[in-house]
């Protein structure tokens, strides 16, 4: 299959085993074929907005770190207290290779994360919160781990953002003083070499104190 053609496979997958399986099945070409034939901007783009925000010496979770390609960013501007979680093994076992991670675990997006309240400074989800993956209510989970004053920064296309309960998420995670919004991103196209044109924003939010 084409690199195009296994982001299809991805996003057909009927359950979160089946991702799950296709992913693990993936992982070894991931790099490749997203770099080389999709022209993958995501993790670049993202880690760009998230470091306006974020000191170097924070602790970090990147969740939905795949293969560990938004590791790779932020390890090159100064980040290094990196824990990654992904639902798919086969994905973290090729995040490990890269060695820029303190910790890596297995959990899935949209269930309970099995890190305490408050555990890390801040949080990136590049990628992740898009079609047939993980829910708005993921976002959550990502409130309740990261400290009051923290970040949370992610990505989203924009119809998704409009289309899949996203909107209504962070407005209501908004209105319940569990975070403010400190910057959203322009729309910019993630996948350059893909037509027609993906475009992702990237938002990103300070936890309120007593957000829990």
């Amino acid at each position: 299959m084409t690199g195009e053609s296994k982001l299809q496979w991805i996003y057909t997958s009927k359950n979160k085993e089946e991702l799950e399986q296709r992913y693990d099945v993936w992982a070894g070409e991931y790099d490749n074929d997203l770099d080389e034939l999709l022209g993958w901007l995501g993790p670049k783009v993202g880690v760009e907005v998230f470091a306006r925000h974020v000191p170097q010496s924070a602790v970090i979770l990147d969740a939905g770190v795949g293969t560990g390609l938004v590791g790779v960013e932020l390890k090159g501007l100064g980040y290094t207290d990196i824990t990654g979680m992904d639902m798919s093994q086969g994905m973290l076992d090729e995040a490990a290779k890269k060695g820029l991670y303190r910790q890596l675990d297995q959990m899935v997006m949209g269930e309970k994360l099995d890190y305490a309240d408050g555990a890390f400074d801040a949080v990136i989800s590049i990628g992740v919160l898009t079609l047939g993956h993980a829910p708005a209510e993921s976002l959550d989970e990502l409130v309740r781990v990261t400290k009051s004053g923290g970040h949370v920064a992610f990505s989203l296309r924009p119809d998704v953002y409009e289309e899949r309960g996203f909107k209504e998420k962070q407005s209501a995670l908004e209105a319940a003083g569990r975070w403010e919004l400190v910057e959203v991103s322009d729309k910019v196209n993630i996948l350059p070499k893909r037509e027609p044109p993906v475009e992702h924003q990237v938002w990103v939010y300070r936890v309120c104190p007593d957000g829990k």
